[in-house]
Protein backbone atom coordinates (compact mmCIF):
# COMPACT_ATOMS: atom_id res chain seq x y z
CA UNK A 1 0.00 0.00 0.00
CA UNK A 2 1.10 3.25 -1.06
CA UNK A 3 1.57 5.80 2.22
CA UNK A 4 -0.55 9.13 1.28
CA UNK A 5 0.72 11.95 3.06
CA UNK A 6 -2.79 13.64 5.17
CA UNK A 7 -3.14 17.37 4.81
CA UNK A 8 -1.97 19.68 7.75
CA UNK A 9 -4.88 20.99 10.03
CA UNK A 10 -5.24 24.93 8.89
CA UNK A 11 -5.99 27.25 11.98
CA UNK A 12 -9.39 29.76 11.87
CA UNK A 13 -10.42 32.41 13.29
CA UNK A 14 -12.43 32.75 16.23
CA UNK A 15 -15.41 33.35 13.75
CA UNK A 16 -14.79 30.58 11.23
CA UNK A 17 -14.36 28.20 14.17
CA UNK A 18 -17.70 29.21 15.63
CA UNK A 19 -19.62 29.39 12.18
CA UNK A 20 -17.80 25.35 11.53
CA UNK A 21 -18.87 24.32 14.91
CA UNK A 22 -22.77 25.30 13.86
CA UNK A 23 -21.58 23.03 10.36
CA UNK A 24 -20.28 20.00 12.11
CA UNK A 25 -23.49 20.55 15.04
CA UNK A 26 -25.45 19.77 12.02
CA UNK A 27 -23.74 16.79 10.88
CA UNK A 28 -24.90 15.28 14.38
CA UNK A 29 -28.58 16.42 13.47
CA UNK A 30 -28.42 14.77 10.27
CA UNK A 31 -26.95 11.59 12.12
CA UNK A 32 -29.56 11.52 14.14
CA UNK A 33 -31.99 11.41 11.58
CA UNK A 34 -30.84 8.92 10.09
CA UNK A 35 -29.05 10.07 7.50
CA UNK A 36 -25.03 10.33 6.59
CA UNK A 37 -23.69 13.03 9.05
CA UNK A 38 -22.31 16.08 7.45
CA UNK A 39 -24.22 19.52 7.97
CA UNK A 40 -23.32 23.13 5.88
CA UNK A 41 -24.08 26.47 6.65
CA UNK A 42 -23.76 29.51 4.50
CA UNK A 43 -22.88 33.25 6.47
CA UNK A 44 -23.20 36.50 4.57
CA UNK A 45 -20.58 38.67 4.46
CA UNK A 46 -21.67 40.39 7.15
CA UNK A 47 -22.18 38.18 9.42
CA UNK A 48 -25.89 36.69 8.45
CA UNK A 49 -26.31 32.88 9.32
CA UNK A 50 -28.47 32.22 5.48
CA UNK A 51 -28.54 28.69 6.31
CA UNK A 52 -27.75 25.98 8.33
CA UNK A 53 -28.50 22.64 6.83
CA UNK A 54 -27.91 18.79 7.29
CA UNK A 55 -27.82 16.24 4.88
CA UNK A 56 -31.21 14.51 4.38
CA UNK A 57 -30.52 12.00 1.67
CA UNK A 58 -31.49 9.03 3.89
CA UNK A 59 -34.83 10.76 4.94
CA UNK A 60 -36.01 11.98 1.44
CA UNK A 61 -34.22 9.55 -0.94
CA UNK A 62 -32.56 12.12 -2.89
CA UNK A 63 -29.18 11.02 -4.10
CA UNK A 64 -28.28 14.95 -4.63
CA UNK A 65 -29.89 16.03 -0.78
CA UNK A 66 -26.02 16.83 0.33
CA UNK A 67 -25.56 19.02 3.33
CA UNK A 68 -23.76 21.59 1.18
CA UNK A 69 -26.39 21.09 -1.92
CA UNK A 70 -29.06 21.93 0.29
CA UNK A 71 -27.79 25.00 1.72
CA UNK A 72 -27.19 26.51 -1.96
CA UNK A 73 -31.11 25.17 -2.78
CA UNK A 74 -32.19 27.33 0.63
CA UNK A 75 -29.74 30.24 -0.17
CA UNK A 76 -29.77 30.71 -3.82
CA UNK A 77 -33.42 32.10 -4.73
CA UNK A 78 -33.08 35.07 -1.92
CA UNK A 79 -29.39 36.29 -3.01
CA UNK A 80 -28.16 37.13 -5.89
CA UNK A 81 -24.73 35.61 -7.37
CA UNK A 82 -22.86 38.69 -6.48
CA UNK A 83 -23.95 38.83 -2.60
CA UNK A 84 -22.87 34.64 -2.79
CA UNK A 85 -19.86 35.69 -3.64
CA UNK A 86 -18.92 37.66 -0.81
CA UNK A 87 -20.74 34.74 1.47
CA UNK A 88 -19.00 31.47 2.54
CA UNK A 89 -19.93 28.15 3.07
CA UNK A 90 -18.71 26.52 5.73
CA UNK A 91 -18.84 22.14 5.51
CA UNK A 92 -18.14 19.37 8.24
CA UNK A 93 -16.51 17.76 5.94
CA UNK A 94 -14.52 18.32 2.48
CA UNK A 95 -16.91 18.76 -0.25
CA UNK A 96 -17.91 16.13 -2.96
CA UNK A 97 -17.40 16.95 -6.42
CA UNK A 98 -21.00 17.29 -6.83
CA UNK A 99 -21.33 19.93 -3.79
CA UNK A 100 -18.19 21.34 -5.19
CA UNK A 101 -19.88 21.93 -8.90
CA UNK A 102 -22.86 23.46 -6.58
CA UNK A 103 -20.57 25.58 -4.93
CA UNK A 104 -18.86 27.05 -8.17
CA UNK A 105 -22.70 27.17 -10.13
CA UNK A 106 -23.97 29.46 -6.92
CA UNK A 107 -21.19 31.71 -7.09
CA UNK A 108 -19.97 31.16 -3.27
CA UNK A 109 -16.66 32.49 -2.93
CA UNK A 110 -15.34 30.64 0.01
CA UNK A 111 -15.45 27.58 1.58
CA UNK A 112 -14.09 26.51 5.02
CA UNK A 113 -14.22 22.70 5.75
CA UNK A 114 -13.90 20.07 9.04
CA UNK A 115 -13.06 16.91 8.32
CA UNK A 116 -10.69 15.86 4.27
CA UNK A 117 -11.78 13.69 1.83
CA UNK A 118 -8.59 11.11 2.75
CA UNK A 119 -9.53 10.69 6.66
CA UNK A 120 -12.77 10.25 5.79
CA UNK A 121 -12.23 7.36 3.47
CA UNK A 122 -10.54 5.80 6.36
CA UNK A 123 -13.75 5.75 8.54
CA UNK A 124 -15.48 4.46 5.68
CA UNK A 125 -13.35 1.59 4.92
CA UNK A 126 -11.59 2.78 2.09
CA UNK A 127 -7.95 3.32 1.87
CA UNK A 128 -6.74 6.73 2.00
CA UNK A 129 -5.14 6.65 -1.45
CA UNK A 130 -8.50 5.38 -3.18
CA UNK A 131 -9.90 8.02 -5.11
CA UNK A 132 -12.06 5.88 -7.49
CA UNK A 133 -13.53 8.99 -9.96
CA UNK A 134 -12.78 11.85 -7.06
CA UNK A 135 -11.88 14.91 -7.70
CA UNK A 136 -10.97 17.13 -5.06
CA UNK A 137 -12.86 20.12 -4.30
CA UNK A 138 -9.84 22.31 -4.94
CA UNK A 139 -9.28 20.87 -8.36
CA UNK A 140 -13.15 21.76 -9.09
CA UNK A 141 -12.29 25.52 -7.68
CA UNK A 142 -9.34 25.81 -9.55
CA UNK A 143 -11.35 25.35 -12.96
CA UNK A 144 -13.75 28.45 -11.89
CA UNK A 145 -13.17 31.75 -13.71
CA UNK A 146 -14.59 33.51 -10.48
CA UNK A 147 -12.17 32.99 -7.75
CA UNK A 148 -13.10 30.83 -4.52
CA UNK A 149 -11.34 30.40 -1.50
CA UNK A 150 -10.87 26.72 0.16
CA UNK A 151 -9.56 26.57 3.69
CA UNK A 152 -9.18 23.03 5.21
CA UNK A 153 -8.78 20.82 6.68
CA UNK A 154 -10.18 22.38 10.19
CA UNK A 155 -11.25 21.48 13.53
CA UNK A 156 -10.46 17.62 12.52
CA UNK A 157 -10.69 15.83 15.83
CA UNK A 158 -14.34 17.58 16.29
CA UNK A 159 -15.49 17.18 12.44
CA UNK A 160 -14.93 13.30 12.92
CA UNK A 161 -16.76 12.45 15.80
CA UNK A 162 -20.07 12.54 14.28
CA UNK A 163 -18.81 9.57 11.73
CA UNK A 164 -17.08 7.42 14.53
CA UNK A 165 -18.79 4.41 14.23
CA UNK A 166 -21.36 5.23 11.74
CA UNK A 167 -19.89 3.51 7.98
CA UNK A 168 -19.52 0.53 9.71
CA UNK A 169 -22.63 -0.59 10.48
Amino acid sequence: MNAVALPPQVPLSAEDGRYLRMAIDMSRVARARGNRPFGAVIVSATGQVLAAVANSNGETGDCTAHAEVNAIRVVSPHHSREALATATLYSSAEPCVMCAGAIFWSHIGRVVFGIDAQRLRVFRGERPEQRDAELSCRDVFAASPHPIECVGPALIDEASEPHQGFWRR
